[in-house]
């Protein structure tokens, strides 16, 4: 006959509920640092390096390169359709494309597998300019896209001057225009 083994000390209640207390201040942590706009990345390794140079395709099948811009500043917007803040921030690159004077302004898609959602997107918020295709994303990863909305602003001597990660309002819009040397809205 074999002898039950010997019970073990009860723990204290705290440790049984200590595990799933660091889960969810782990997973909250996360959370934030995920969802919480992230500001500018003004500092970031690209800021005051010539913009990385790319050829792509516009919605419209016609070809794009950045070099078609030069002598102009340019404000280059990485988004999605599927992309909740890219919606909340087209009107305002919709309207800074309209404006006199405004810089050139160019969308460029991210994993954006639908082209025809991203056609009816700019058609909805009124994109009437170039918005490319980056297939296999070279572009986004040029220009160390992590997340989107990414706004980056390239001076007249084709610089990069000012990056914006997450969605833009026009007090951030109006940052980033300033440092390119263009009037905010």
């Amino acid at each position: 006959m074999t002898e039950p083994a010997p019970a073990s000390p009860a723990r204290p209640a705290w440790t049984r509920a200590l595990p799933p207390l660091l889960a969810a201040a782990l997973v909250g942590g996360l959370g934030w640092a995920l969802l919480k706009p992230a500001g500018n990345a003004a500092n970031g390794p690209l800021v005051g390096k010539p913009a990385p140079q790319f050829n792509l395709t516009g919605l419209d099948g016609q070809p794009v390169a950045l070099a078609d811009y030069r002598g102009r500043p340019v404000v280059l917007n990485f988004w999605a359709s599927w992309c909740g803040p890219c919606r909340e921030e087209a009107p305002l690159f919709a309207k800074l494309a309209a404006h006199p004077g405004a810089p050139a302004v160019l969308g460029i898609l991210f994993n954006e597998t639908k082209p025809q959602n991203a056609r009816d997107f700019a058609r909805q918020y009124g994109l009437t300019y170039p918005n490319l295709q980056d297939p296999g994303v070279a572009t986004a990863i040029a220009y160390q896209v992590t997340g989107i909305p990414r706004t980056v602003f390239i001076d007249a001597q084709g610089v990069v001057r000012h990056i914006d990660q997450g969605g833009l309002d026009t007090a951030r819009l109006n940052a980033g225009l300033s440092k390119i040397g263009v009037p905010g809205l």
